[in-house]
């Protein structure tokens, strides 16, 4: 089964080896059909920060767990 990637901005790179990355999808209300923009963050694994910066749009994969709260890794920049 391949595993789930996804494709966010870094808001946040002020923990070792670690960023949060903002994912934003776009939903469907099920009665009134409208589109509205929903956002949620997840924290990535990145050995190498130098190259990385906040703002910067980035592809994450996920991984086994590594933290509490990290499941994600940063595959490249885009």
């Amino acid at each position: 089964m391949p595993k789930k990637e996804l494709q966010g901005i870094i808001v946040s790179d002020k923990m070792q080896k670690t960023v949060v990355v903002r994912v934003e999808t776009l939903k469907e209300h099920p009665l009134y059909r409208r589109r509205y923009k929903s956002h949620k963050k997840y924290k990535a694994h990145l050995e190498n920060k130098s190259d990385y910066a906040v703002g910067d749009k980035v592809l994450i994969r996920e991984s086994r767990p590594l933290s509490r709260d990290k499941r994600w890794e940063v595959i490249r920049k885009i």
